[in-house]
């Protein structure tokens, strides 16, 4: 199960579930320099040939805290640096999905606002209001940087359904739909 997905024409393969390097909890970076934003542009890269609006540094094998994201409204594509989630609100329930997790999704309660802050790629510190879809966003990044994937979330036997269908994936045959509430399996054309 720790194949790895190849986006096309991008510098960057995502890693997938199964995959040691995505349960490690990433070290926060040092040094915000060229280098860094080089390796930010082609994680968008990978992103965006996925596609997806958000990509952390472990998802491509890198264990560093920072992520790529654009939620398309309009600001472009960004990067946020050792993340700090300092204070959420509220619940809201929404189907997620995960370009480590493929073609799957979940019904997964969040907050349903935040406050996160970190630094951009010139260094600066950046502080970001956020809700509903934007601030899953955030957290779902942020679960990345701390080792946990999205079927973490899920319950007892929705995540038995989720890694038995990762399973049969992974053995070459073809996934039976699981009848589970709040689960979703996109079957591949």
């Amino acid at each position: 199960m720790g194949r790895v997905a190849c986006a096309a024409m991008a510098s960057y393969s995502i890693r997938l579930i199964g995959d040691p390097v995505l349960r490690q909890v990433a070290q926060p970076v040092e040094n915000i320099d060229g280098k860094l934003a080089a390796i930010a542009t082609d994680m968008l890269e990978a992103m965006y040939a996925a596609p997806g609006v958000g990509l952390a540094a472990p998802q491509v094998g890198i264990q560093k805290r920072f992520f790529v994201y654009d939620v398309g409204e309009g600001d472009g594509p960004k990067t946020l640096i050792n993340p700090v989630i300092v204070e959420s609100r509220g619940e809201w329930e929404y189907e997620e999905g995960c370009l480590s997790v493929p073609d799957m999704s979940f019904e997964i309660v969040r907050p349903k606002e935040i406050h996160i802050i970190g630094f951009d790629l010139d260094g600066n510190e950046v502080s970001i209001e956020a809700d509903e879809f934007e601030a899953r966003m955030y957290l779902h990044e942020m679960d990345h940087l701390d080792g946990k994937l999205l079927v973490d979330m899920l319950e007892d036997d929705q995540r038995r359904a989720a890694m038995k269908v990762l399973r049969q994936r992974a053995m070459g045959e073809e996934p039976t739909m699981p009848e589970r509430k709040g689960m979703r399996l996109r079957l591949r054309a």
